[in-house]
């Protein structure tokens, strides 16, 4: 079964509820403190180089999503990926929804979006001790090409490719 997942704009309103996500423990491993997170968050609500969205299922929030151009971005350390590019960042909200295919799905869904939009490459990261994380990009079409250390620690650099 085809599950059919909603993106929508992060809003004032949906703050708390991230603040709440921040500080569960799947999150607390790969984010910064709650605070710090949520500062980062609304930034990115006012930034033109990120877009944060909330993903829904059957109207119910289960994730974070951001997606980001590095080009727009003055010193972005993936500015060498082909122009066009976007980078996504991805976390699922209640720690009961972990581990049911949510990531992968949702993933694939957007990511085909990005594609039918001419997005021709579609990035992601994560801490190389992420088995989780990388195993759902994996499940999503992405493949590992390159190991990186930025400001915000080592970085296993994951990618998919639009269809030709």
């Amino acid at each position: 079964m085809m599950r059919r997942y909603d993106f929508r704009a992060v809003t004032e309103a949906d703050l708390a509820l991230l603040r709440r996500w921040l500080a569960q423990p799947h999150w607390r491993d790969w984010w910064d403190e709650p605070e710090i997170g949520i500062a980062g968050i609304r930034a990115a609500m006012d930034a033109v180089e990120i877009e944060p969205l909330i993903v829904e299922l059957s109207g119910k929030p289960i994730a974070y999503l951001q997606s980001y151009d590095p080009h727009l971005e003055d010193d972005h350390p993936y500015q060498d990926q082909p122009f066009g590019t976007l980078g996504l960042d991805l976390s699922i909200g209640p720690a009961d929804l972990l581990g049911k295919g949510h990531g992968p799905a949702l993933l694939g869904q957007f990511i085909e979006q990005l594609f039918a939009e001419g997005c021709p490459r579609v990035i992601i990261d994560t801490d190389p001790s992420n088995r989780r994380a990388i195993r759902a990009y994996e499940k999503a079409g992405f493949v590992a090409f390159d190991e990186r250390t930025s400001e915000y620690g080592p970085a296993l650099i994951m990618g998919r490719n639009a269809p030709e």
